[in-house]
């Protein structure tokens, strides 16, 4: 199997190839002849392109096959079932694109027989071509791997139970680390020291860097794999050497033993078992993006009124600010200001400190204003967080953004709670619509991580109708209420 910068390119330039004969052989007349005598089809008119229209064709057609096959451009070990079901998934998701494309007016789009016989022609010449370049996945063969973190007897364990040939590995600053280093012995962190003498792991593997070249690495060594080796699941560093694997691109891993704090697959039975960095496809993320951002713009839009409202009552019963600010917990443990509507008096939590509010458990809360019971039993508190959905800090649907405080007091109880952190946070999600606060935190994780499994946009949107009916039902039994009063 070709192996990374060599690899990529020879899965580039023969999905090109492919495409520019499949687009040739759709516009031979030969070709025409046949495909008039295939039932239900047959009839579909044909458009010969020739010269620039021609290369306009297969150009069009080039761009949008090569970008839904993006994933597959990385050489990865997959057996060739996989490899095969992957890159065929990918070819419709292309041809799909096409076919909508295909609906605007646009000057040289393919013409439906052309289409179709060329995408008769992909769906088997593509998988067949990643299968080609590619091989079984065999002891010793899955690419470049190195050891991420400062544990140095968690590296001796990685070491001898993993099978991927390991090149070298990375650490941030640890207590395992002198200020000199001892003849032969490599450093271990950004700026210089040593691992102990007893090290097995010291002899023969070599150190790349510190965090802060992690980046670098990645790309200098061409790496494919990172393994993890954290004394402690650090938010800053575990998280942000979760964050740094996800963008380029390279496969993060964790002894089985150590995966309490990340989202892995259970159906796994290795030792060394793969953390499921990106659990949606790239398309999907732009459906999600896209679906978010003209959601909250047109909650915004229409909840004006509703917010000019809310604004003005909040003045009037005690004349203290409109809105308030809180730091929560984003996508892989990083933090965001998110905005509410005030429902609580002024500097509620001056004495009590960060706590949950009694009105999740159903009871009441003397710290709520008599306004901000109205605003939180309608939902409309929670407007100001559109904005938070428009600019990227949350999504419409995922699992609801704690704060920091709360967040390591539910992890002392919850060791698994890190879980939800895979995600981008959401305005609501499925503990919310099943009615699961942050009171019942394993009950709430166990909703979350079902929902991370299982998301994808028609799970989404499953969800927002959901919420939107109980949170009608809730304005209407409000109305009702104040109306009876």
């Amino acid at each position: 199997m070709a192996s990374g910068w060599r690899y990529r390119i020879v899965s580039v330039v023969g999905v090109f190839a492919l495409i520019v004969a499949a687009v040739t052989v759709a516009n031979h007349p030969l070709v025409h002849s046949g495909f008039r005598l295939v039932p239900v089809v047959g009839h579909l008119p044909f458009d010969p392109a020739e010269g620039r229209e021609f290369l306009i064709e297969a150009g069009t057609t080039a761009v949008v096959v090569l970008l839904a096959l993006a994933p597959l451009y990385k050489p990865r070990p997959h057996r060739i079932l996989d490899v095969s079901m992957f890159a065929l998934k990918r070819t419709l998701v292309g041809l799909f694109a096409l076919a909508t494309i295909g609906y605007f007016d646009y000057t040289y789009r393919l013409p439906r027989a052309t289409l179709l016989i060329v995408g008769s022609l992909l769906v088997v010449a593509i998988p067949t071509w990643f299968v080609t370049i590619r091989s079984r996945p065999a002891r010793g063969e899955s690419g470049r791997a190195i050891i991420v973190g400062d544990d140095p007897n968690e590296i001796d364990r990685i070491l001898a139970a993993i099978d991927i040939p390991v090149f070298g590995y990375v650490s941030p600053p640890s207590p395992y680390v002198v200020d000199q280093a001892g003849p032969g012995q490599p450093q271990l962190a950004d700026g210089a020291g040593s691992t102990a003498d007893s090290l097995t792991y010291t002899m023969d593997l070599e150190c790349l860097g510190g965090l802060s070249r992690l980046d670098d690495i990645l790309v200098e060594h061409d790496i494919d794999v990172a393994v993890f080796a954290f004394d402690e699941t650090d938010r800053e560093e575990f998280f942000g050497v979760l964050a740094t694997c996800h963008e380029h691109g390279v496969d993060a891993k964790i002894h089985r033993d150590e995966a309490d704090s990340v989202l892995v697959d259970d159906d796994q039975v290795e030792e060394i078992v793969d953390i499921d960095v990106e659990p949606w496809d790239w398309q999907e993320r732009v459906v999600k993006r896209v679906f978010d951002v003209v959601f909250a713009a047109v909650g915004l839009l229409f909840g004006l009124p509703l917010m000019a409202a809310a604004a003005v009552a909040i003045k009037i019963e005690d004349g203290g600010t409109i809105f308030y600010k809180q730091e929560r917990t984003a996508e892989f443990g990083d933090t965001f200001q998110v905005y509410k509507f005030r429902s609580m008096i002024p500097n509620a939590e001056e004495r009590t400190g960060a706590k949950l509010s009694e009105e999740d458990r159903g009871r009441r809360d003397p710290r709520v204003t008599r306004v901000g019971r109205t605003l939180r039993k309608t939902h409309l508190d929670e407007i100001p967080q559109l904005w938070s959905i428009l600019v990227g800090d949350m999504s419409v649907v995922g699992p609801r953004p704690e704060r920091p405080e709360l967040d390591r007091d539910i992890e002392e109880g919850v060791s698994d709670w890190r879980r939800r952190w895979f995600v981008r946070p959401g305005l609501t999600g499925l503990a919310q619509v099943n009615d699961v606060t942050g009171h019942e935190p394993v009950q709430k994780l166990r909703y979350d991580v079902e929902y991370i499994r299982c998301q994808s946009f028609w799970f989404d949107l499953k969800i927002v109708i959901r919420q939107v009916w109980q949170v009608v039902g809730d304005i209407l039994e409000t109305v009702v209420r104040r109306w009876k009063h």
